[in-house]
């Protein structure tokens, strides 16, 4: 294939060149003191002793933790991919076992685990890469590291919710949830709200240094909810001792310890995140307080826009004391006001603005959360264009870059179209149903698809090219979407799944649990009923 002839343009790399910092030891140091501020936190216990009530570790553990780390993943310091440590324990699982064992049972990370590689790379479209906020840093774990985190990440994720250590309405870090629990829950409280007679509005948040915390504070709040202590003392003996090593063009190859408090990139991290920032939902009468990770959301109704902006903003000021707190924020750029409507209400519904820390944000017609595109009527249409103009894009760049005439053979144009192309178009599609028009539109570029991958002749019949690329209708694929979305709600727990929560009580379940708040017995005075999940 000639490489120069199907080469995508792009921008070439960008590297730190900060005023200043005219050797790579001070370009280093000024790096770190801008992704890593603060002080550095020691390392504790230093001498350790065997725990009495450690739950002995499983080879069958390691194996579970093994089984959910990608071999192509990237490896930190150590240099050893997954797929050496799988290998290693299907030959010989005692060898993994005698390593790990001594670590649990003395409820320890040792320093040795806790390095890190960082990579520094550029923030497109920046008008000027002279400071170090116009780069950003992923960090690298050890993938032997990793395989402890997980067992940990799994023990303690069994006891998350029977300790309430997580709200009912955190949908994220855990076996069985997803984003699409998420969005159900909220356009169901929605149209719930709006059946009887209400009007609402959702105020969308960003949680920033939520990830900033105290090995004693999140210790703490894990003794408060009685988890087993092992579990405690080995969290506060992760999180502390932490170094790091920056990657780019000319960096020097050191390691310094640095302040992350509960490090991105970990296995454990996004656990021990949700719970550090649980304690952030409250109860709103006739709302509801969401969230998915780092994106949280309030929902408040009322008879007038006026008094729903009220509520609101008392909400979010409930919300900021019970952040400082915790000691997390949220990013005022990222802040998006909606009022949702109904196809009864005329456009607009209304123009008011909320007021929050002396700034003014007005609603907006769509907003953008976990993927998808909400707006205000809750319509599909908008979504489905960007992912329809989304997959279009990348069908132009595989077919540069991997064109089907010129060696490349049938059996990987299926692979990219079913790995690639079919996950960006379909994406929501398990809580969105397309409309008849869209439907369409995204067929005849599916069309598109079939054509290249089986090299037929446009007057081909697209009959055909389903059978001939082995790639069913786009209606049957979104349809088994939903199928599998709607499967996955009903066999969770409606004490860990919100949207399961909010089933018709006939719905089988493993659980008789329902959600019962207030505004449902409004909605049954004003002749509505309970809505079942789409």
């Amino acid at each position: 294939m000639d490489g120069q002839r199907f080469a995508v343009a792009r921008s070439p790399p960008r590297f730190p060149e900060l005023p200043g910092a005219s050797t790579p030891p001070v370009l280093n140091k000024a790096l770190l003191d801008h992704f890593f501020p603060g002080e550095p936190a020691k390392s504790i216990d230093t001498i350790l002793l065997p725990f009495r009530d450690c739950l002995p570790l499983a080879v069958d553990e390691i194996g579970r933790a093994l089984a959910r780390s990608s071999p192509s993943s990237a490896q930190g310091p150590d240099m050893i991919p997954n797929s050496v440590w799988k290998r290693v324990h299907r030959v010989a699982p005692h060898v993994i076992h005698s390593i790990l064992a001594p670590l649990v049972a003395y409820r320890s990370h040792p320093l040795t685990l806790k390095r890190a590689d960082a990579i520094v790379l550029h923030k497109p479209g920046k008008p000027s890469y002279d400071s170090p906020s116009s780069f950003h840093v992923i960090l690298l774990h050890q993938t032997f590291s990793k395989i402890l985190e997980r067992i940990m990440n799994l023990r303690l994720s069994c006891v998350a919710r029977a300790t309430g250590l997580l709200d009912p309405h955190q949908c994220a870090s855990l076996a069985g949830l997803s984003a699409s629990n998420t969005f159900t829950t909220l356009t169901h409280e929605v149209k719930t709200l709006q059946m009887a007679g209400r009007k609402v509005s959702t105020l969308i948040l960003d949680i920033k240094g939520g990830f900033h915390n105290e090995p004693s504070t999140l210790g703490g709040m894990l003794r408060a909810k009685g988890v087993n202590p092992y579990l405690v003392f080995w969290t506060k003996s992760f999180l502390p001792g932490r170094s790091c090593g920056l990657l780019y063009q000319g960096s020097p190859t050191v390691f310094a310890p640095v302040s992350v408090g509960t490090p991105q990139g970990s296995a454990v991290s996004p656990l021990l995140f949700v719970i550090s920032i649980s304690r952030l939902h409250c109860e709103i009468p006739n709302g509801l307080s969401l969230s998915y990770v780092d994106d949280f959301g309030l929902t408040t109704s009322s008879a007038s826009y006026r008094r729903k902006i009220q509520i609101l903003q008392k909400q979010y000021a409930r919300l900021k004391a019970r952040g400082a707190r915790l000691g997390v924020g949220f990013s005022v750029p990222k802040t998006e006001l909606i009022h949702w409507c109904t196809n009864r209400d005329r456009d607009p519904i209304t123009n008011a603005p909320i007021h929050l820390d002396g700034s003014v944000f007005m609603p907006k017609n769509e907003v953008r959360g976990l993927g998808y595109w909400f707006t205000s009527s809750i319509s599909t249409t908008p979504h489905f264009v960007k992912r329809l103009a989304k997959a279009q894009a990348a069908f132009v760049a595989v077919k540069q870059l991997s064109p089907s005439r010129i060696g490349l053979p049938p059996f990987l144009c299926h692979r990219l179209a079913s790995s690639l192309l079919f996950p960006i178009l379909s994406y929501g599609a398990d809580a969105f149903l397309p409309m008849v028009h869209m439907t369409r539109k995204v067929s005849v570029f599916w069309h598109k698809v079939q054509r290249w991958t089986t090299n037929c002749f446009m007057c081909t019949p697209t009959d055909i090219l389903t059978s001939k690329g082995c790639l069913p209708l786009l209606e049957l694929l979104f349809r088994y979407k939903r199928r599998l979305a709607h499967l996955r709600i009903m066999g969770s727990p409606p004490e860990i799944n919100p949207a399961t929560a909010r089933l018709v009580p006939s719905v089988p379940t493993p659980s008789l649990h329902r959600q019962s708040p207030d505004h449902r017995a409004l909605s049954a005075k004003n002749g509505g009923s309970h809505l079942p999940l789409p």
